[in-house]
């Protein structure tokens, strides 16, 4: 099981006196902060190491934090956190669809920021702690089980299902997992999405018959609730 003290969490943020504020903070609560300054060093500091959470400010000097969490999704679903001084709605929005996973807004409770991480943390357990999942999920081979069941699954099945796995509970629009199920740009029609959900809901339902564990969220996506 994995200690707080070891959880790693990355704050990219350009005002030192917030920054340090929240690695105090973070630092208090048992994590293990990191911070850089500059977007333009998120790359080198992920390559060294992938940290289990990331608290990312919109405007950085060197590259935009929109632009930095939207590259991150195409190979990654560690958690984001994105903190900017913008409150208007587009820009919240905008800021989840890319990809991230809560939105505090400045000025904020260095206490909140805290309960913040630690409930994504919770959500995020599935990875954290897969042993306690009835989903296991093998990405190297492509290959996931269900209470112990192997699931037949195409590649784009596996990842669509991996995806929403990433962060149980968060609903996923249809655009959203057209972006990270097809990087080559092509176009690709929502029903297609739907057509994956359905045939992987059938195989989950010869396990689980009764079971709703991919769901649908009207007007939103889908979301995976174990």
């Amino acid at each position: 099981m994995t200690n707080s003290v070891d959880i790693d969490i990355l704050i990219v943020e350009d005002e030192p006196k917030l920054a340090l504020v929240v690695v105090d903070f973070m630092r208090a609560a048992g994590f293990a902060p990191r911070w850089i300054a500059d977007g333009l060093a998120v790359e080198a500091a992920i390559a060294q190491r992938m940290p289990h959470l990331i608290i990312l400010d919109l405007r950085l000097p060197g590259k935009d934090g929109r632009d930095i969490c939207r590259d991150l999704r195409k190979h990654s679903d560690v958690p984001v956190i994105m903190v900017t001084a913008q409150v208007d709605e587009i820009d919240r929005l905008l800021g989840l669809e890319i990809g991230a996973d809560d939105y505090v807004c400045k000025p904020f409770s260095p206490l909140e920021l805290v309960a913040r991480v630690k409930a994504i943390l919770r959500r995020t357990r599935i990875h954290a702690h897969p042993e306690t999942s009835p989903l296991q999920l093998d990405e190297a081979k492509l290959q996931a089980s269900y209470q112990g069941v192997t699931l037949d699954l195409t590649p784009i099945e596996f990842r669509l299902l991996a995806t929403l796995a990433s962060r149980p509970a968060q609903v996923f629009s249809r655009n959203l997992l057209i972006d990270r199920l097809y990087t080559d740009g092509r176009v690709v029609e929502d029903r297609t999405v739907d057509s994956h959900v359905r045939k992987i809901r059938r195989k989950l339902e010869a396990i689980a018959p009764g079971e709703d564990i991919v769901q649908s969220v009207y007007g939103a996506g889908f979301k995976l609730v174990l």
